[in-house]
């Protein structure tokens, strides 16, 4: 089936079939009778044929750190169907957490020619911020602030000062579990908000009060194993992200310690896990779903509209007060 035969069986122009195809003025008369023969005959159009016309493949690249977490999984979930309804195909990157296959990615996605991309990346560095420089098509920052690119990002420094705060006022010693600082969201940020609030408390962070973790459980089995043996007499303990909270809740039960009553436990991104852990883990929820449909909003609208203009979009949060607080 081509355009002529599909021009002939509606009675118009093979012109009018064409601007029909790439979403040019048809009168809704003549756009109702080559819907009808597409849908009767099944006709689907040559992508690559669109692609040299247009210059444009439709596909967005997103690349992702981790595969099987349940907050990208949410993020993806909200990027998805928005750039559906837009007309694109979404291709999916997995880095599982390595910076430099990020870098990877970003090339293949730009040697491919995707129309754009969506970056979830965790760790920027000096040669991310060179190629993001460089780079020749448009891409959204997705959990993290980026200066000079448009993003969508989460409040991470004012929640974690939030329930820091609430948990010094019913804690004498307050521990912090966190990840590494390279990582500027869930790392930078979330540990100056701990230590602010302190300050804002008038207690001071002693050495060797913050230790850090990773995206793990064993990791916050291992955290609170090694923030206890420093300050046996902790009996607050805020983590960085539920994995961790959910590990160290386990290590502290194992050492007869109970929650809350003897040490609070806290964590971020209201996982499914903070549901079903003994007890209920307090937690910062972020809007994930809706911060993905944000960053495939500004892409489709970097893509589409005439004006060009980088967005930042801070996220809301509400914190989640369950059992493993008091």
């Amino acid at each position: 089936m081509t355009i002529n035969e599909i021009a002939k069986l509606a009675g118009v122009s093979r012109a009018t079939v064409s601007r029909y195809l790439n979403q040019g003025y048809v009168s809704e008369e003549k756009r109702e009778r080559i819907r009808q023969v597409i849908h009767r005959t099944g006709y689907q159009p040559s992508t690559q044929a669109q692609t040299l016309r247009t210059r444009k493949t439709k596909l967005i690249g997103v690349i992702i750190p981790k595969i099987d977490s349940y907050t990208v999984s949410r993020m993806v979930q909200g990027i998805s169907p928005v750039l559906a309804r837009s007309g694109y195909q979404l291709l999916l990157a997995n880095t599982e957490e390595d910076e430099q296959e990020e870098l990877k990615y970003l090339t293949l996605f730009r040697e491919n020619h995707v129309d754009g991309v969506v970056l979830t990346g965790t760790i920027f560095t000096k040669k991310h911020l060179q190629v993001l420089k460089d780079y020749q098509v448009p891409v959204v920052i997705l959990g993290q602030r980026l200066s000079g690119c448009s993003c969508v990002y989460q409040d991470d420094r004012e929640a974690a000062k939030e329930l820091a705060a609430r948990l010094l006022a019913g804690s004498r010693c307050l521990c912090y579990a966190g990840v590494t600082v390279k990582d500027e969201a869930v790392g930078k940020e979330r540990r100056e908000g701990f230590l602010a609030a302190c300050r804002e408390a008038g207690r001071p962070v002693g050495e060797g009060q913050t230790v850090e973790a990773s995206f793990h459980v064993d990791s916050g089995r291992e955290a609170a194993a090694e923030l206890l043996s420093r300050y046996p007499e902790m009996d607050g303990l805020l983590c960085a992200a539920d994995e961790i909270a959910v590990g160290a809740i386990l290590y502290l039960k194992q050492q007869g310690k109970r929650v809350p009553e003897d040490i609070q436990v806290a964590g971020f991104g209201d996982t499914l896990m903070a549901q079903i852990v003994e007890p209920n883990l307090t937690t910062v929820h972020y809007h994930y779903r809706t911060s993905g449909e944000e960053a495939a909003r500004l892409l489709v609208g970097l893509l589409e509209e005439e004006t060009k203009v980088r967005r930042e979009l801070k996220m809301g949060y509400e914190i989640m007060e369950r059992g493993s607080t008091r």
